[in-house]
């Protein structure tokens, strides 16, 4: 059972699958990462190949390139371990693949290395992952925009992810958070993002550091009030992210948003009961004639007619 409940959720969303695989991003890292076994096993071009096998046969893998793949399966299950999303999982496997290929290629020709690091640094500066294009309730702040939106309503908590495009992290991460927002995000409990790639005076000012070697990025912010109550990674005293894994089991506990949207849906109330008043303004009540003066004006119309 343990093994048939993955493979149905991923017969589940296979048509997904498929129509995220088939951006051209995708599609060229693909063939980038099997480049090597391609060459290798064409025939025509491996023929000419130099081989280390004892029977000569350059068209197969030789005992050193054997280990160099092993090594690299090694690799990728153990990063795969902490990996939270598909586009993580498949990310690693990309990575680690071009550089299994870049040492293999090295290790056959270096002119078919030198040649295949070009095509890396050429793919890498010209070709971006795409970005998570999915519905989501988030709010995109700018260095202008961010501190008075923070501090337009002190009863509201926002959720502030710094991120950076360039950062494989914060682009996997991003249908995490999404999905966060479609959850959670209400009246009293806000979602936001700033791109402190592109804003650097926003990162200096909240101390997120955009250096890869940090490992800062993304970083999650807990605002209430204007003011900064907690952060996923916490930061040391060296100025190091200390490790922390973005799941959504993970954020949902270390933020308390179950709490914090019971809370924020106290506030939802009141505006709703506040906008309602103000369109059905209460109806004053009609005063009752007073029988005193009615009864009076009957007196009088009876005495007058004794006189008669």
């Amino acid at each position: 059972m343990a093994l048939l409940t993955p493979l149905f959720a991923f017969l589940y969303h296979l048509p997904q699958v498929y129509k995220w695989l088939l951006k051209p991003y995708y599609v060229a890292s693909l063939f980038m990462s099997v480049a090597f076994l391609a060459v290798r096993k064409t025939p025509g071009v491996c023929d000419h190949l130099d081989t280390q096998r004892e029977d000569g046969n350059s068209c197969d893998f030789d005992w050193r390139e054997v280990e160099i793949l092993m090594f690299l399966s090694a690799i990728v299950m153990m990063k795969n371990r902490r990996a939270i999303t598909v586009e993580q999982h498949v990310g690693n496997i990309i990575l680690f693949s071009k550089v299994a290929n870049v040492i293999l290629f090295f290790r056959l020709d270096i002119r078919l290395g030198l040649l295949y690091l070009t095509l890396c640094i050429v793919f890498l500066m010209t070709c971006k992952p795409p970005l998570y294009m999915g519905p989501e309730y988030i709010k995109y702040f700018s260095d202008k925009t961010i501190d008075d939106e923070l501090e337009r309503d002190s009863r509201v908590t926002w959720i502030v992810e710094f991120f950076a495009n360039w950062s494989p992290e914060c682009q996997s991460f991003a249908s995490v958070y999404a999905d966060l927002s479609l959850k959670y995000n209400c009246a009293g409990l806000k979602f936001g993002k700033v791109d402190i790639g592109r804003y650097g005076e926003v990162s200096k000012r909240y101390k997120v550091s955009t250096s890869p070697l940090s490992k800062q990025l993304p970083s999650l912010v807990l605002f209430q009030g204007g003011k900064e109550v907690m952060r996923r990674p916490q930061v040391d005293k060296k100025g190091r992210a200390v490790s922390w894994s973005f799941t959504e089991e993970n954020i949902i506990r270390e933020f308390n948003l179950n709490e914090l949207f019971q809370k924020s849906k106290q506030l939802n109330k009141t505006k709703e009961d506040k906008l309602s008043q103000s369109k059905f303004p209460p109806v004053p009540e009609e005063e009752e004639p007073e029988q005193q003066g009615d009864d009076g004006g009957h007196q009088q119309e009876s005495e007058s007619k004794k006189d008669k």
